[in-house]
């Protein structure tokens, strides 16, 4: 079976992963990226929309044909690189929603949203940048769509062209919680590229009648299992 897909945030640590996994697929025969710069991963098979003006991005998935078959949205940002929570807001949720909401309305079957660790707790209620997270599922969620995938990774492992403040730090941590235990790292945080691959091969299997329900959560464990141990490129 082969698929159309359209990826938002593929210029972000873990959508240029997921980006560049498609691509490198036969189950993939056409992608198409919208986004404010050129994506780094090339491909034949790549059509890439630079649109600076995000409020045209849901138009432009509309218009897209054919209609892509899944759609995958590692959108996301920083409140340092937004300027403050309620621009963070607009792109982390708003943007997001609308996307999501855009493209049940244009009839993509399978939507796939990297979400983030502890947006089902008590505390991730509160917190803003869980909030934004748990408001975006829930849409999804709602929207009933054929497939709904949800990744919910802890922290993500990688090189980022920005670092986030304290981000240096934080990642010498995370490889030395590894040195003593991969799988107390495996708890704690998982490598972009593997949250990357596990986004794709969930997709796939989807795509293959083998999800195990609709709407469809994978927590650390899971994206580990499908982006790494089980993966075979």
């Amino acid at each position: 079976m082969t698929s159309t897909a359209t990826i938002f945030g593929s210029t972000g640590l873990v959508g240029s992963f997921i980006l560049s996994t498609v691509a490198s697929l036969d189950a993939f025969k056409a992608i198409q990226t919208i986004s404010r710069r050129a994506p780094k991963t090339q491909s034949p098979k790549l059509t890439a929309t630079i649109e600076p003006d995000t409020t045209k991005w849901a138009s432009s998935l509309s218009s897209s044909k054919p209609t892509p078959d899944v759609v995958f949205s590692a959108l996301g940002t920083t409140r340092q690189a937004a300027g403050g929570i309620a621009n963070q807001w607009k792109i982390d949720h708003d943007l997001n929603v609308e996307l999501a909401k855009t493209a049940h309305a244009a009839g993509v079957k399978t939507f796939v949203f990297v979400s983030s660790a502890g947006t089902d707790t008590i505390l991730g209620s509160y917190l803003p940048y869980s909030k934004m997270k748990n408001g975006v599922e829930e849409s999804i969620k709602s929207l009933a769509f054929d497939q709904a995938i949800i990744l919910r990774p802890g922290i993500i492992i990688g090189d980022r062209e920005v670092p986030h403040l304290g981000g240096p730090l934080l990642m010498s941590l995370i490889h030395g919680i590894g040195k003593v235990s991969r799988g107390w790292q495996d708890s704690w945080g998982q490598d972009a590229d593997v949250i990357g691959r596990a986004a794709v091969h969930a997709a796939t299997l989807a795509a293959e009648g083998k999800a195990p329900s609709k709407y469809w959560i994978l927590g650390s464990d899971d994206i580990v299992k499908l982006g790494r141990d089980e993966w075979k490129a």
